[in-house]
């Protein structure tokens, strides 16, 4: 199977900074894989992320995302550290702007947005404005808005990073759950090395400077995985030890 996103000797500098962040990036991701990638603050993961999404100019290298262009959906989508809604629209219209561009009749919209508030249990919340919804129920939300564009490819920026401890191990099965049934692939950023290994089918670790790859680990445990498992801990352990 030939892998949705190739990303072939990459690098990005800030500005006119001689030293760059990352150099020399290499990493494939199939369809419908689950990748994370993790390593220390500073190192570019978030960048990197910026960088598939478009957001970002790479400094040298290519991003190719073998993925055909449809006028009713989109390539790939992005969801943030903070869901990123918008405080003057409720839920449901939050989730319809992210739709807007694409080439879908009144019925398909409306289709669209019922399927992503269902996916995410978060139906009968979709008047809600912003202000009213948990952090988890943020979150969600911003998972749902893109999830609606049906994405091949979800990037992920640390999007539990600020939600507490127990709200993020339901967010981590929520997230799951939902990967199994659309069948996207995830680029999965995290500082956290326990999640990583909880969710991904493969670990990703950035180190160094210049930022380089020191390790694509496959995370070979059987699914649904537990999380205190010692052979998860120890993966996680080793891996603890590339950073």
């Amino acid at each position: 199977m030939a892998p949705i996103l190739n990303i072939d000797n990459l690098s990005f500098h800030y500005g006119n900074s001689a030293e760059p962040v990352f150099a020399g990036l290499n990493l494939r991701i199939e369809k419908g894989e689950f990748v994370a990638v993790v390593g220390g603050s500073g190192v570019g993961k978030s960048t990197l992320l910026k960088c598939v999404a478009d957001l970002a100019d790479s400094s040298a290298g290519s991003i190719f995302l073998d993925i055909p262009e449809r006028r009713s959906c989109r390539r790939r989508a992005t969801v943030f550290q903070d869901g990123r809604l918008l405080p003057w629209k409720r839920l449901k219209h939050n989730i319809a702007y992210g739709l807007k561009g694409l080439d879908l009749k009144r019925e398909e919209r409306e289709a669209r947005i019922a399927e992503v508030l269902s996916l995410t249990r978060l139906s009968e919340l979709a008047d809600r404005w912003p202000h009213q919804l948990s952090g988890g129920q943020v979150q969600r939300a911003g998972i749902a808005r893109a999830l609606a564009v049906h994405p091949e490819l979800l990037l992920m920026d640390e999007p539990f990073s600020a939600v507490d401890a127990i709200t993020r191990q339901h967010l981590q099965d929520e997230l799951l759950r939902i990967w199994e049934k659309t069948g996207a692939a995830v680029m999965f950023i995290t500082h956290d090395i326990e999640e990583a290994v909880y969710l991904a089918d493969r670990v990703v670790v950035l180190s160094g400077t210049p930022a380089h790859l020191a390790l694509d680990q496959e995370v070979a445990l059987p699914r649904p995985r537990g999380r205190n498992a010692e052979d998860l801990q120890q993966l996680a352990h080793a891996i603890a030890q590339e950073l």
